[in-house]
């Protein structure tokens, strides 16, 4: 598996309870150019219409070696997911303070998958108390690999 993308503001933002794994309809060289690390999902989201799973606002750089026919670079993309995993999202969903973030984008053997995450808004005071375990638990391996 090589990850070509995390969303880290996504669990700065966010309490991901869960989640899944689904595939991702691009057109002609976006492969191309997620390849090279073409690929943002800063300020992106995930967004049912019609019984159909979105990725919204992912922003693909268009390829460089490639032609006019080069994608828009913030066109919504279909994710793919079994009719089950949907209804179940969309009952998640309905709870009320659940969203569906991307949380990476990794080749999966040649398929491109996106992980998505079942989320919780964080409030600012949660924010800064999941900071604060950072830098504990920063300074505690430190304090660890200095007596090794």
């Amino acid at each position: 598996m090589k990850i070509i993308e995390k969303n880290k503001k996504a669990y700065h933002d966010y309490f991901i309870e869960e989640t899944f794994e689904a595939g991702i309809a691009l057109e002609g060289n976006e492969v191309k150019s997620i390849r090279v690390n073409g690929i943002s999902l800063r300020d992106s989201f995930c967004h049912f219409d019609k019984g159909e799973l979105f990725l919204k606002n992912a922003h693909v750089n268009p390829y460089e070696k490639g032609s006019h026919f080069n994608a828009e670079p913030r066109r919504n993309r279909k994710l793919l997911l079994n009719k089950h995993e949907i209804k179940k999202l969309i009952g998640k969903i309905a709870q009320k303070g659940f969203t569906l973030v991307p949380t990476k984008v990794y080749f999966k053997g040649n398929y491109l998958k996106v992980e998505i995450g079942l989320a919780k808004g964080k409030k600012q005071h949660d924010k800064r108390e999941t900071l604060k375990e950072k830098q504990l638990k920063r300074e505690s391996e430190r304090e660890i690999s200095k007596i090794k």
